[in-house]
């Protein structure tokens, strides 16, 4: 049997001190930028007010989300001055809507769709249910920047035909997992009936899941993060249900790669390091799952112990080189405080 990981103070600090350093570094950085003229070439602290650092704008802003989980669940941390100190420069009104400024250009309805938008509604959320004034602030100053992802999910879940199952950014099921917690946290019944009936349309038919991962830049296991949207879309019974349909033969390790962590062979390498975020996020997703089971269940044991090995492939490269740094405690914590 093995033991479970857990979120320590000193891992805690370790992780508040990697996304500290990087939060605020501008440089290098890759953006998702439509350039319609001369004007539009400008670098990203003067687009991006907030959400400049951490080599792009989305893992900025998990950066942020970071942070604030660690505030709510360790405000005891050396480093939680140095946070407080950073939301309250950072998440103030007139940044905010430089932020919302952006978006309303030409050309920027589908800007970080939808892995971006579903960060900034996670961290909306985060911020929204610590209990110290200051974070009630700061969720108020970012609520104008969540409330236009909010109408650009509803706009593009409205016409999205498909689901997108790739195990990176576009993937929906992930989107919908992250989206619904914020949509469950502020109460929003419109967006939350809305991503559970897009999350049936899409999902509750599949069967039977082969589990062709991993890609070779995949961070996201497809059919891990699928089973993760429903078991937050279905109620306990329906999703043991529908999970004996999906995965039927998880109780003898089939398909064989959800069980095996993936191998990263060059962590200089911005693709090939998202083998690092695969291996936290199914940890992730692995602790999810297996608390949907009674503790006698074997699968149960099953799942925490695939957890346990995927979490020991990649947790000591969290931080190491900028390509998964800038980005891997996040996919870390939620695996540390899934269980």
């Amino acid at each position: 049997m093995t033991e479970l990981r857990s979120l320590t103070p000193a891992l805690a600090s370790s992780f508040a001190r990697v996304v500290l350093a990087h939060v605020e570094r501008e440089f290098p950085h890759k953006l998702d930028h439509v350039l319609l003229g001369a004007d539009d070439i400008r670098g990203p602290r003067a687009l991006h007010p907030i959400f400049y650092g951490s080599f792009d704008w989305h893992s900025c802003v998990h950066g942020y989300w970071l942070l604030a989980a660690l505030l709510r669940r360790h405000p005891e941390l050396p480093h939680t001055p140095e946070t407080l100190a950073l939301f309250d420069r950072q998440i103030r009104p007139n940044r905010v809507t430089a932020e919302v400024s952006y978006l309303s250009g030409p050309m920027r309805a589908g800007f970080e769709r939808p892995y971006g938008w579903a960060w900034v509604l996670m961290l909306t959320a985060e911020l929204a249910r610590n209990p110290l004034p200051d974070a009630a602030r700061w969720a108020r100053a970012l609520q104008p920047l969540a409330d236009v992802f909010v109408a650009r999910l509803h706009e593009y879940l409205g016409k999205a035909t498909y689901p997108v199952r790739v195990g990176t950014h576009f993937n929906t099921a992930f989107a919908l997992a992250l989206a619904l917690e914020y949509a469950d946290v502020l109460r929003d019944e419109s967006l939350s009936g809305l991503l559970r009936s897009k999350a049936l349309a899409w999902y509750e038919r599949d069967r039977d899941c082969q589990a062709w991962e991993p890609g070779g830049d995949d961070f996201l296991s497809s059919a891990l993060v699928e089973a993760e949207c429903m078991r937050r879309v279905l109620d306990p019974s329906a999703f043991q249900s529908w999970l004996d349909g999906f995965l039927p033969r998880l109780a003898q390790r089939e398909p064989r790669t959800l069980f095996e962590p993936v191998t990263v062979s060059d962590r200089s390498d911005g693709k090939i390091a998202h083998l690092d975020g695969l291996n936290l996020s199914r940890a992730w997703c692995w602790r999810s799952l297996a608390r949907t089971w009674p503790t006698d269940d074997a699968r149960r044991r099953l799942a925490l112990d695939t957890a346990e090995t995927h979490l020991a492939a990649s947790l000591p490269f969290v931080s190491g080189d900028y390509m998964g740094e800038h980005w891997l405690a996040t996919f870390a914590l939620l695996a540390l405080t899934a269980a």
